[in-house]
């Protein structure tokens, strides 16, 4: 491919990227508010976000394999106008199990987007050029993630259904624009050893020296889907906030976030070495989960869930990187095995949380801090006990 090509064709699938977890957090704000209107509350919610990385864990394989065969554009093209159709169907439900119907299906949207974008930039860099391409996508992801809640809050002035409807479009418009524009290429398929199924891969997991590290990669996506599901509903029943006070609030802690981690990640690596990054913001995280239950006025609020945003924003490429040192001659494994874990923690903790809210507002702060904690104390163990290990003290440097 010539270099004005793949220039093109990153830009292309960063914007890609850029819309669909744009869309997909401009409707966090919205969420309390849409969902009084059919009668639901924090349990609804919880399972709503659960099913999202319930249908992204089953699919996120299937797309995949998929796009080996058939091409990545086409498989990304099919994502984002599932991605794009569910978002407009959710504004239009008028019903509870339409809602649970169109997520689930947003969440198949994003399996057939996230995978094959990323297979795509591997296809078309190099391996010097990966690490810079793959930062790219995740700065889009990130800045996505930031914007999103902001842009809804302000569209529902409009109307509360509006957002679905503008997320969903430009959703659509982004796959008419990758179909007109992105190229089409040859995939790059390395040999893969077949015969184990999902289940079983996620069996051996548990005999890897970096198990510990992957209870992290769950444990810290539990508390971020935890505290995500259910902040806005307890901000909203606690503090009357309107759609546009809970976006301030996402979007100045998402913004921070980002910043630290195109900015100071690095340096904070070169002088801490990740596993202490990962035990400061597991503890960091804990404290600032159950302070939210002590404080009031909407700028200390900020300050807390800005802290534990940021906290958040640390953990999250320590553990990949650290999992990445340890994983030796396993990196396509390790990688997988990673990202299964996020999505089993991205599910069970909206579920959970929506549950616990419905017994009383303050249980998933409670318990979210106390899983958090325990794992501090258990990567903390872990880590006195790896330390005569002079390989792994180095990997952690």
């Amino acid at each position: 491919m010539m270099k004005s090509s793949k220039r093109l064709a990153m830009y292309i699938l960063m914007f890609d990227m850029f819309i669909t977890f744009s869309a997909i957090g401009l409707i966090v704000p919205v969420m309390p508010a849409y969902l009084k209107t059919f009668g639901a509350a924090g349990q609804v919610l919880g399972f709503i976000i659960a099913v999202i990385a319930f249908a992204q864990f089953i699919f996120s394989p299937v797309a995949g394999n998929l796009s080996d065969r058939h091409g990545r554009k086409n498989l990304i093209i099919i994502g984002l106008l599932v991605n794009g159709l569910s978002q407009i169907g959710f504004g239009l439900s008028t019903e509870l199990w339409m809602l649970f119907v169109c997520r689930f299906f947003t969440g198949v949207g994003s399996a057939f987007i996230v995978p094959p974008i990323m297979a795509y930039a591997a296809d078309i860099t190099t391996n010097a050029e990966r690490g810079k391409a793959m930062g790219w996508i995740g700065a889009a992801i990130s800045l996505g993630f930031m914007i999103g809640p902001g842009i809804g809050g302000f569209l529902s002035n409009v109307s509360l259904h509006f957002p679905f409807y503008f997320g969903g479009s430009a959703t659509i418009i982004a796959g008419i624009l990758s179909f007109i524009i992105l190229p089409s290429i040859k995939p790059v398929i390395n040999e893969q050893v077949e015969g184990e199924n999902l289940f079983q891969q996620m069996a051996r997991s548990f005999k890897t020296k970096y198990f510990v590290l992957l209870i992290v990669v769950f444990v810290f996506s539990f508390g971020i889907a935890n505290f995500q599901s259910t902040l806005t509903m307890f901000l909203t029943y606690k503090f009357n906030y309107t759609p546009n006070d809970l976006a301030i609030v996402m979007t100045v802690g998402g913004f921070i976030g980002v910043v630290v981690q195109g900015f100071a990640l690095n340096k904070l690596f070169n002088m801490f070495g990740e596993m202490k990054i990962i035990l400061f913001g597991l503890l960091v995280a804990s404290i600032s989960l159950y302070g939210m239950l002590y404080i009031s006025g909407f700028f200390i609020i900020l300050l807390f869930a800005s802290i534990f945003s940021t906290a958040t924003t640390l953990i999250r490429p320590a553990v990949n990187t650290l999992i990445s040192k340890t994983a030796g001659d396993e990196q396509g494994y390790a990688a997988g095995m990673n990202n299964s874990y996020m999505s089993l923690g991205n599910m069970i903790g909206p579920a959970l949380a929506g549950t616990l809210f419905d017994w009383h507002m303050s249980l998933p702060f409670t318990i979210g801090a106390i899983i958090l904690l325990g794992c501090f104390v258990l990567t903390f163990v872990w880590t006195r006990r790896k330390h005569g290990d002079r390989s792994f003290a180095r990997m952690s440097k």
